[in-house]
């Protein structure tokens, strides 16, 4: 019985020794197996792997798909000009060399998610402080991509590879809201306002440059068109000198009657001594004597 006993009692040793030699891995995790003492540790792949029980050799699972840290709370940042946000962030992130993951956390790989948020905390924080509240505000997509390359060279000194870090919602402490939204109100009006009167100067600048240009083009214009009427009139000038040159009597009549067109409209009265000398070409084509009752008539008509 005692041998029966002692031969169940090896077995069932064989048995955990045994199992705990044997392990497998999936394709989710990737396995470091330690030595005990200053023996470098082994990184094994998706399978089945041997070990040497415990103590000899420690096995650790290590999860190496893109995991993502959500927490609940968020976290407060303090910026330049002394305004507190709270900020609620996402953080993907995966174990991209497992062994120095093991080796850079004292063979604790659990605190691998506690560091990455460690060090996004930090480089939030630094980001915030060198930005005024209106600027974090503005520029929020640039704020988390400089705290993520940040964070990326942190982690890769410890076997992680930073997917992606991006904040959700930026809000203020309930306290001070309403006081920064007035703010941010002010300095939106304010900037309104520049913006505005920056407007306005361009258009009354832009309002004289015309009224010059106009008045250059204006000036320009009326003295070319001078310049053109002295033309002419010098031009008639010399064609009325040269017909007066040939017949001067015809030149005479010719003007005398271009002066009677424009004196004269149809259906006017006038009351004119005929004898006077500018209807002398009414009582002759030759600016003769002539009948003064029908040189009368004629300027009735």
């Amino acid at each position: 019985m005692n041998r029966i006993i002692a031969l169940v009692v090896a077995v069932v040793i064989v048995l955990f020794i045994g199992s705990s030699m044997i392990f497998t891995v999936d394709e989710r995790h990737a396995a470091v197996v330690a030595s005990h003492g200053d023996g470098e540790p082994k990184l094994d792949g998706p399978g089945l792997h041997f070990k040497l029980p415990a103590p000899f050799q420690t096995l650790t699972l290590v999860d190496t798909r893109t995991l993502t840290i959500d927490e609940a709370g968020a976290d407060r940042f303090a910026t330049s000009d002394k305004n507190d946000v709270l900020v609620n962030t996402v953080i993907k992130y995966r174990v991209a060399d497992p062994l120095k993951l093991f080796e850079s956390n004292e063979k604790n790989t659990q605190t691998a998610q506690e560091r990455i948020v460690g060090l996004a905390r930090t480089s939030l924080a630094s980001a915030f402080a060198k930005r005024s509240l209106t600027d974090a505000l503005g520029s929020q997509q640039t704020l988390a991509s400089e705290a993520q390359k940040s964070v990326e060279d942190a982690a890769a000194a410890f076997g992680v590879q930073l997917v992606d870090l991006q904040m959700t919602r930026i809000d203020f402490p309930s306290v001070v809201a309403d006081s920064v939204y007035k703010r941010m109100i002010a300095a939106r009006q304010q900037a309104a306002a520049i913006e505005r009167a920056k407007g306005t100067a361009d258009a009354d600048k832009i309002k004289a440059d015309a009224q010059r240009e106009q008045q250059a083009i204006l000036a320009d214009a009326y003295s070319q068109a001078q310049s053109i009427k002295g033309e002419g009139d010098s031009k008639a000038a010399a064609i009325a000198a040269d017909a007066y040159g040939r017949d001067p009597q015809f030149y005479q009549f010719y003007q005398s009657l271009e002066a009677y067109k424009k004196t004269f409209k149809p259906g006017d009265v006038m009351v004119v001594d005929p004898s006077s000398d500018f209807f002398r070409f009414m009582r002759g084509p030759n600016g003769g004597s002539a009948d003064v009752s029908s040189a009368a008539a004629t300027a009735e008509r």
